[in-house]
């Protein structure tokens, strides 16, 4: 390690320039601090970049702590309650970016991510933020001050903010790298595993549903108690679609997911009243009105009888609702976190402080975003996170 004096200083330096880092970044700088930003990749924001399709779901209007999976669910209440998508709102239209709202409070550029990535660099510019990209941190030293060797030459600052994001999407540069820095000080860290990720099925079970890849359903999906009313999408490898996305962070191996195919109305009884009224259709045209033909015929290839409405025994209806309400799948794992959105788990909460995402053992260390062990449902929630925590540090550091 340098010596003290061949050490550029700063107040704050922040390792991840990603939508946690550069908004604790703005945040900081807007109080007059002086700012290094580190990122060992070759440009800021990937993620913001690539996420809702290349259209960034920047944030969702409903989001609140109940959308998001902690060991202490009571730990985002605070960050989230102080910085809310209203005010993120605010800074887009400021910045004259336009927008739409998708379904569900979900909110998406109308024209591309890159102008939430503009934004964010824009506001850091005028407040005298440095962003630094090809920058790893090759050494580092939690302490008074924080002290970090990069091929730049060493830094030091009163202020560490850890912003380095979880594992999800490894070819976009995502590492351990704040993980294995808290345990390295014996922070407590939650298990880690990929979460919003499709998941996969057995061989046997891919022979049966692979000619449906791309076909996608209206359904409510259940996992460990928790349901989620969205499409499923069947694939090549398995199962994926928003419904799955979001089962995927409660499921766990070995545990079944149950999909209702017919999330609005009671299968055998709709059956029923059709067979009174329509007795010689066949069930393979009823159960295509909602599932589309080519699953219906799967379905009754597979799992249930292609029979007039009329000639169905109590028996066959038993079938019927075994396979369609709810149809229930055991998957073989996930797609990991090559294609998760998230990384569920992460830096214990217990160790830092809710107010400010500071670590009460280490004075002058922070943990905001991906890095914490608070995780987003789909749909603009995880942004939110990243905003809220990236502020709640920067007000403090």
């Amino acid at each position: 390690m340098a010596s003290p004096s061949s050490r550029k200083q700063y107040d704050v330096v922040i390792i991840g320039a990603g939508a946690a880092g550069l908004m604790c970044a703005l945040t900081a700088g807007g109080r007059g601090r002086r700012v290094l930003v580190l990122d060992h990749a070759n440009k800021v924001g990937k993620k913001i970049l690539m996420s809702g399709g290349g259209r960034c779901n920047f944030t969702n209007i409903h989001s609140g702590p109940e959308h998001f999976l902690s060991a202490n669910p009571h730990f985002p209440k605070s960050a989230l309650s102080r910085y809310t998508p209203w005010q993120f709102i605010a800074l887009v239209e400021k910045h004259g970016i336009p927008y739409h709202e998708k379904k569900l409070g979900q909110l998406f550029c109308d024209r591309s991510s890159k102008d939430i990535v503009r934004l964010l660099l824009d506001e850091c510019r005028a407040v005298g933020v440095e962003v630094r990209t090809h920058t790893p941190v090759t050494d580092l030293r939690v302490g008074t001050p924080h002290t970090l060797t990069t091929p730049q030459g060493p830094v030091a600052c009163k202020s560490l903010v850890v912003a380095t994001g979880g594992y999800s999407i490894p070819k976009m540069g995502a590492t351990g790298f704040g993980f294995d820095l808290a345990r390295s000080l014996g922070l407590p860290v939650e298990p880690t595993r990929a979460a919003l990720v499709p998941v996969t099925l057995d061989a046997r079970k891919l022979r049966q549903l692979k000619d449906l890849a791309g076909v996608s359903l209206d359904t409510v999906t259940h996992a460990q108690g928790s349901s989620f009313r969205e499409n499923i999408l069947f694939t090549h490898r398995g199962l994926s679609g928003p419904a799955i996305l979001q089962a995927s962070s409660y499921w766990q191996p070995g545990e079944p997911l149950e999909i209702d195919l017919f999330p609005d109305r009671a299968l055998v009884e709709h059956i029923e009243r059709m067979r009174r009224e329509r007795p010689r259709l066949r069930l393979k045209n009823l159960l295509g009105e909602q599932l589309t033909r080519r699953v219906a015929q799967r379905w009754c290839e597979l799992w249930v009888p292609d029979k007039r409405l009329e000639q169905l025994t109590g028996e066959d209806m038993d079938r019927v609702r075994q396979a369609c309400q709810p149809w229930t799948v055991w998957p073989d794992g996930t797609e990991g976190y090559r294609t998760a959105e998230v990384t569920l788990g992460g830096v214990g909460t217990d160790a830092l402080s809710s107010k400010t995402m500071a670590c009460r053992d280490y004075p002058g260390l922070y943990f905001i975003g991906e890095v914490v062990d608070v995780t987003g449902h789909l749909g603009g929630h995880n942004f939110q996170w990243a905003w809220a925590s990236g502020h709640a540090a920067g007000q403090h550091v």
